[in-house]
């Protein structure tokens, strides 16, 4: 079961972090590390992850016996936070694994690990009580309360944990069908590094697909944006 055993700490640098260094040590499948605050959580491309002390669920658990289901780990995890946010708030996925509430960022998602030494750990931040944010972030962030949901982290780390303990072993084609079903870009413009077309949803790898002007093309890592 993903949440036992559990490690929590008041503050510390990067819950990822603290779970690297329990899974090398050996610690079991399913291990979770949780925190109040982060003084040095990392997002995606590495950005900074920060949230006021006590506002946001920050976890990182161990996943150890990797088998082909877990090539498909970013979109079952976003898929599950997804269901811990509610159905009521409508919560999407930006490919691959950021979870939109309304075109803004409630949550995101880390993957590390060593596949050669069949681990790796999930990383996911949750915004819950925040109810501001820096002006840098005041149009693209935002939290369960400021979507109107009154909760706590506290209660939602439950629910958080027993949709990934379902998520994460589904079958591929479940994973799928229901990270489609919530695809924030699908029909939309984006751009990214290489270029710019209409996201056109995933393959069954988890691969992006974007319609341009010549065709198809299949992004399978890095980041897009929604062209304004």
């Amino acid at each position: 079961m993903i949440g036992t055993p559990r490690v929590h700490h008041r503050v510390t640098d990067s819950t990822n972090e603290r779970a690297k260094e329990l899974a090398d040590a050996g610690a079991l499948h399913g291990t979770l590390v949780t925190a109040d605050e982060q003084e040095a959580g990392r997002g995606r491309q590495g950005r900074v992850w920060t949230a006021p002390a006590g506002s946001a669920v920050l976890m990182s658990v161990i996943l150890r016996d990797l088998d082909e289901r877990h090539a498909l780990l970013p979109l079952a995890a976003a898929v599950a936070v997804c269901e811990a946010c509610g159905s009521d708030l409508a919560p999407q996925v930006k490919w691959p694994n950021d979870v939109w509430i309304d075109r803004r960022k409630v949550a995101g998602i880390l993957i590390e690990g060593r596949p050669q030494e069949g681990w790796a750990v999930l990383g996911i931040g949750l915004n819950v009580t925040t109810d501001s944010f820096p002006p840098e972030l005041a149009d693209i962030a935002t939290s369960l309360r400021l979507a109107g949901h009154e909760t706590t982290p506290a209660a939602v780390l439950p629910d958080l944990l027993a949709a990934l303990n379902r998520w994460i072993d589904a079958r591929p084609e479940a994973v799928l069908k229901a990270w489609r079903s919530r695809d924030a870009l699908r029909g939309k413009r984006v751009r990214w590094p290489g270029g710019r077309g209409t996201a056109d949803g995933i393959d069954d790898s988890g691969g992006l697909l974007v319609r341009t002007d010549d065709g198809h093309v299949t992004l399978d890592a890095g980041e897009v944006h929604l062209l304004r």
